[in-house]
């Protein structure tokens, strides 16, 4: 087992739990949040729009991506609607219009397996 000089094994593992924790707690917070301000679907099913203007809905969950790599905020992901890959933001459900909602639920990008 690796231990640091100022840890022994019992107490590295308590840190590691911890800090686990930590970051679970952390990644569940930033998802509330993300919801409270209007994001609707953080953690799951998302709209999102691509520096083109295409909406569509892929899974997003805070702090956590498998299959677009993260820059903050934004995400460089593929894209369907324009089959290209570009940066996409989340979008806020009730700035769109009905028929663009109907447009973003319609197209979902590639489903993890």
């Amino acid at each position: 087992m690796k231990t640091f000089a100022c840890f022994g094994p019992r107490r590295y593992r308590k840190f590691r739990l911890a800090m686990l924790c930590t970051v679970a707690l952390s990644l569940f917070g930033m998802t509330l949040i993300a919801r409270k301000r209007g994001y609707e679907g953080m953690g799951g099913n998302t709209v999102v729009r691509c520096r083109s203007g295409h909406l569509f809905t892929t899974i997003w969950v805070p702090g956590i991506s498998i299959k677009s790599l993260r820059l903050g905020w934004w995400r460089l992901q593929y894209c369907p609607v324009g089959q290209h890959w570009t940066v996409v933001v989340p979008v806020k459900v009730t700035d769109l219009s009905d028929e663009e909602r109907d447009a973003a639920a319609q197209v979902h990008d590639v489903r993890l397996p």
